[in-house]
């Protein structure tokens, strides 16, 4: 049998996710971070992304789209505390481009109402969004 870790992935709605998992993978703020059991000790900010979570039971590994947050891993504990989170296979590829195109638009508006920032978050998430989609569609 696979060594394990325990895993939750919580947002401000629900918990999403809570089980046993071999490895995981999060969207850390300086890139992906993979984790197995007994990993150090770790806390980092993470950005919009997939997370990748391989249960011992399953083949397909189960992704969760998270739109920042925080992770934190102990040796046989992972948490990840996100903004905003939503399983892999709940996401809508339309809204998710229409939000990109919206965010692009603003963009390129200098003179919208709209904060160039926030216009950048928009499109980080709705292009991580549709990285997702892309992902889940691969795996089956």
């Amino acid at each position: 049998m696979a060594m394990t870790m325990h895993v939750d992935v919580v947002s401000a709605e629900s918990s999403l996710f809570s089980g046993l998992a071999e490895f995981i993978v999060a969207p850390a703020e300086m890139g992906d971070v993979g984790i197995y059991p007994r990993h150090t000790p770790l806390i980092t900010r993470i950005k919009p992304g997939a997370v990748r979570i391989k249960r011992p039971d399953q083949n397909e590994e189960e992704l969760i789209y998270v739109s920042g947050g925080l992770l934190e891993v102990q040796p046989q504990t992972v948490t990840i505390l996100a903004d905003t989170a939503v399983r892999g296979h709940d996401l809508d590829e339309v809204k998710a481009q229409e939000a990109k195109q919206r965010a692009e638009e603003a963009m390129r508006d200098r003179s919208a109402l709209i904060d160039y920032a926030t216009a950048q978050a928009e499109l980080a998430e709705a292009i991580a969004q549709l990285q997702a989609i892309k992902r889940l569609r691969q795996q089956k």
